[in-house]
């Protein structure tokens, strides 16, 4: 059995991450339009990121322990996610206060992560309902592998060693391109819905699973492959990524079938091409100034903050006399960026040290 080292901070994941939130940024604070059209891929990033991270931390879970304890799993999911979602959340309502909007059901979907499926966007905070995706896919993914692992425990052996964990998962990718397919044909007139529904979305999540497989379970295998193809898969993935810019994700038909697919397969391929070339960091310090790459993975590493605060920070920034675009979007990087940083270093630190120290992690 192949086993991989213990998971540590993996810089160029973090670039990548860093670079996530800025796309994300570009999408709701305007910049440029063509930069504003093209932000909407950020969250698909993160979804694809996502997928990989999660799913390795419960495939190095099986690894050293041969067992899956998805309670556990999210209770630690838990302290990382909610504490600084409901705190940042609290701030999101001051605005509804001020202006008599509150609606107490509304929050209430907010506060359970089922507004994607009852308002669409988020109410207090619109860009929520990605964590809400996010929620859906760490209780249905845990779930699944602790129960396989517990019931079926021969036969997830043989699926992660056989290929067979890789095909069931292709198969359902497949499926929910059928699902997203036929949504959008058969119920017209639904585009926010189909836009952010988790059963439609989660896709992204569980490509991100796909590769995490090859990385922990056939990752000689994989790597051969990656370092002898690198260059057409990076093509491909530009190839796939090109039509983002000129397209208004929710408004199409295209994106919301097949589009959000070839998203995710672009920053799949662009995952592969990371996470197997050995010599990556040195080539991101190569294409970019060191300090460049340094920086990018700070606030890739803060992101999740910065995800949660940017839209508050937009607000803010929007009752400044500020009368240029430019001066604009450089407030909101800089308020964003910085309130985020700040929020990781104190909420989000303080609620991961009380985690760490009664639910610490299984695997060494």
């Amino acid at each position: 059995m192949q086993v991989i080292p213990p998971s540590t901070r993996i810089r160029k994941l973090d670039f990548l991450r860093g670079i996530a939130i800025i796309l994300v940024l570009f999408r709701h604070q305007l910049l440029t339009p063509v930069l504003q059209t093209l932000g909407w891929i950020g969250v698909d990033l993160f979804f694809v990121l996502s997928g990989f991270l999660v799913s390795g931390l419960l495939f190095q879970e099986y690894q050293q322990q041969g067992s899956v304890s998805a309670g556990r799993f999210l209770i630690r999911r838990g302290f990382k996610i909610y504490p600084l979602y409901y705190f940042t959340y609290l701030a999101y309502l001051v605005p509804k206060w001020y202006y008599h909007k509150l609606d107490f059901s509304k929050i209430f979907y907010d506060c359970i992560f089922v507004q994607n499926y009852f308002l669409g966007w988020g109410f207090a905070y619109p860009a929520s309902w990605s964590l809400a995706v996010e929620e859906h896919f760490y209780l249905v993914l845990a779930g699944s592998l602790a129960l396989l692992v517990r019931f079926a425990p021969h036969l997830f052996r043989r699926w992660v060693y056989q290929n067979g964990f890789a095909s069931a998962l292709a198969g359902l990718l497949l499926f929910i391109l059928f699902l997203r397919c036929a949504a959008n044909i058969y119920f017209p007139g639904q585009d926010v819905y189909h836009t952010t529904a988790s059963h439609l979305r989660m896709d992204s999540l569980l490509f991100g699973v796909f590769i995490a497989y090859g990385y922990y379970f056939r990752r000689a295998t994989w790597t051969e492959f990656i370092v002898k193809h690198q260059a057409k898969l990076l093509c491909l993935a530009i190839l796939l990524l090109s039509f983002t810019p000129f397209v208004q994700y929710v408004q199409s038909f295209f994106v919301r079938t097949l589009g959000f697919t070839m998203v995710y397969l672009a920053f799949g391929l662009l995952l592969l091409s990371v996470l197997f070339d050995e010599q990556m960091e040195s080539k991101l310090n190569r294409w970019f100034h060191p300090r460049v790459v340094n920086s990018i993975s700070r606030i890739g590493f803060n992101s999740y903050a910065i995800y949660l605060i940017h839209s508050l920070v937009i607000y803010a920034v929007s009752y400044l006399p500020v009368s240029t675009t430019y001066l604009q979007f450089a407030l909101v990087f800089a308020g964003s960026v910085g309130a985020g940083f700040l929020l990781t270093a104190t909420v989000e630190t303080y609620f991961l040290g009380i985690r760490d120290r009664y639910f610490p992690r299984k695997t060494t």
